[in-house]
């Protein structure tokens, strides 16, 4: 009988829309912008809150940050869908808050996937946003910059909202387990590595962490007046097999690194395979992006500078078109980087430059390449005896550019390896030139 009426509440609300937070207090993640003393906590809590944009993925919580921000300020809230409200509704909606703000009553207009309204839409709101008369607060999951018009967002401050990390999604799925609003009547019975599994499924989105739990429990055993959920169970309501996050991320660095170490050694087919191990178990495709584009030039560098730009370009094309149709051109990215030819020369090069650095930060600027934009610089013999490469025939010159204590350090040792065997003859090139250079 508790499944049949789990599934009867389940029809008529979702947990998600049963859980979500009516406080700053009980909101879970974006504490850059809501933490106390953070901007956002500042606004709110002064009732000082101007028309905004949140940019953010999905499920992150911006229609759920807006109607906090509206019962805090004890605003009244108006909920538009950019996919359904035209331009006659819209002024239909800022007559009445015109009317309101006559009475001393403000308005939050929330517009969801905001992007999604053309010019004519989006400009219906500016002069109501000018006056005051509303307080707009759009939400979109794409870049503001390219989708809402100059005019509108000149007027809005944007806050960026960042998918949830694994502990904030753990933090949601512990409460809704205890949660009288939630599933807390089913005594549900299901072991913290299930559920990282789920919260490692989720990428960041709560609404489908919520949702999978929701799902798992009502396709739980229930026994004993507890519900069971095993493993089996997990990876039917998410159609896959998981990776098992766990608190310290164990698992989830030791994939990484198996992707990192097989594309170092060459190995395709195992850094095709670890990188599919990755996307398959829910990670987010932009963090694997980010790691091929350090991997580009700190296992390959200028043995191959394309590398570096092949990874960029996978990381745009994992951005504009996402899951499931970005995995090819990580694959793609992933081949290329298996295959091209290997240097750290690189990477060398920045931790002995770094040593340095570190040790010797208080040292001066030689005068002659300092820069001297006032009267008082030059005489005080800033940019004196600076040479100018662009003057001499060969672009160089025998100009000292290092510190006194470290002039003759040398950090970058290129390899043989691909193009970066060219580098090796024209740094040859430079020091011969260097040292034979006859000023004038």
């Amino acid at each position: 009988m508790k499944q049949k009426s789990l599934f009867e509440d389940m029809s008529k609300e979702p947990l998600a829309n049963r859980l979500r937070p009516e406080t700053l207090e009980e909101y879970v993640g974006q504490q850059h912008l809501i933490g106390k003393g953070k901007i956002l906590y500042q606004l709110i809590n002064s009732d000082i809150v101007p028309s905004m944009i949140f940019w953010g993925p999905p499920g992150v919580g911006k229609t759920t940050l807006a109607r906090i921000i509206a019962n805090q300020t004890k605003a009244k809230f108006i909920n538009f869908s950019a996919v359904t409200s035209g331009i006659k509704d819209i002024r239909k909606v800022m007559k009445e808050a015109q009317e309101l703000q006559d009475t001393g009553q403000k308005t939050i207009v929330f517009v969801d996937e905001i992007h999604r309204f053309n010019k004519a839409q989006q400009d219906a709101f500016l002069p109501y946003v000018e006056r005051g008369s509303i307080i707009l607060i759009g939400a979109t999951t794409e870049n503001p910059s390219f989708e809402v018009n100059s005019a509108l967002l000149s007027r809005c401050k944007v806050f960026v909202l960042k998918s949830l990390n694994v502990d904030d999604i753990m933090k949601l799925l512990k409460y809704a387990l205890i949660s009288p609003k939630g599933l807390k009547s089913l005594n549900v019975n299901i072991d913290d590595d299930l559920l990282y599994m789920i919260a490692g499924f989720a990428n960041g989105d709560a609404r489908v962490a919520l949702n999978t739990l929701e799902m798992a429990v009502f396709n739980g055993t229930f026994e004993d007046n507890q519900t069971f959920i095993n493993k089996e169970i997990i990876e039917q309501c998410i159609n896959q097999k998981s990776l098992l996050y766990d608190k310290k991320g164990e698992e989830h660095y030791n994939i990484i690194s198996a992707l990192h170490k097989s594309m170092r050694n060459s190995d395709v087919d195992a850094s095709i395979y670890w990188m599919s191990r990755m996307i398959e178990a829910g990670e987010d495709p932009l963090y694997v992006a980010r790691r091929l584009i350090r991997f580009a030039s700190e296992d390959i560098g200028m043995a191959d500078s394309r590398a570096l730009e092949i990874a960029v370009a996978t990381y745009q094309a994992c951005h504009y078109i996402g899951m499931p149709e970005c995995n090819v051109n990580l694959a793609h990215c992933v081949t290329y980087l298996a295959l091209a030819p290997k240097s750290n020369a690189l990477y060398v090069a920045y931790e002995k430059a770094k040593r340095d650095a570190l040790k010797t930060i208080a040292d001066p600027v030689p005068l002659h390449i300092r820069n001297a934009p006032t009267k008082l610089m030059k005489e005080l013999n800033y940019g004196k005896g600076y040479q100018y490469a662009h003057d001499y025939s060969n672009k160089i010159t025998d100009m000292q550019c290092l510190p006194d204590n470290i002039k003759t350090h040398r950090y970058y040792y290129p390899t043989n390896q691909g193009t970066e065997a060219k580098v090796i003859k024209r740094l040859e090139q430079i020091a011969y030139l260097k040292k034979h250079f006859k000023d004038g």
